[in-house]
């Protein structure tokens, strides 16, 4: 998974909430020296796309938005949210047909992509992989330091786009985890001053 730019460069993550009626999206920057990187929200929203009654019509135009929104932002990397597994088959193939076509629209830009599971983000920015959309807006509201009156009718498909951009943010500048034993045998022989 790439990194951000440790350089005060600037960072930007488009995040990615795929649906089929509302495809949120949200733009998150990172800038300042790399000892002190600050996050921002540049924007977010949703692409409408209940107006289409075809589906591939649909399909079109999130390509063409996303598309859009990677020319015109220019992220180095896309963060989406990996369709979770329903109980009705067709919705799920739509979901993820609507995936692809954003992920192919980031590729045609060759922008590097990121997949997270929509637990993955909710315990990234929540501490709960059960938490409510509601949570995880008012988490990336504290968090990006964006007013009240800013969030005032917008959905919350974008709140979670931004969630997966900041969840990417997250796990890409974490520390690499140390080493674990892989048996008590080797625990030991690693590790003989915490032996009693």
């Amino acid at each position: 998974m790439p990194t951000p730019a440790s350089n005060d460069a600037d960072h930007i993550i488009i995040g990615i909430d795929p649906g089929t009626n509302l495809m949120g999206y949200g733009i998150l920057r990172i800038y300042g020296p790399a000892s002190r990187r600050k996050l921002e929200m540049v924007t977010m929203g949703v692409i409408r796309l209940n107006k289409f009654e075809d589906h591939y019509m649909r399909l079109h135009r999130i390509y063409e938005r996303v598309l859009s929104l990677v020319e015109q932002y220019l992220p180095d990397e896309m963060a989406i949210e990996a369709p979770f597994f329903g109980k009705n088959v067709q919705s799920m193939l739509k979901l993820g047909r609507a995936q692809g076509v954003a992920i192919a629209a980031a590729l045609a830009r060759d922008v590097p992509i990121a997949e997270y599971e929509p637990r993955s983000i909710k315990m990234a920015i929540t501490g709960n992989g059960g938490a409510s959309k509601e949570q995880v807006r008012e988490m990336i509201r504290r968090i990006l330091n964006i007013p009240d009156s800013s969030l005032e009718g917008i959905e919350l498909d974008a709140t979670d786009a931004l969630a997966a951009a900041l969840c990417h943010h997250y796990e890409s500048t974490r520390p690499l985890p140390r080493k674990s034993a892989s048996s008590w045998k080797d625990f030991i022989q690693k590790n003989p001053d915490r032996v009693r």
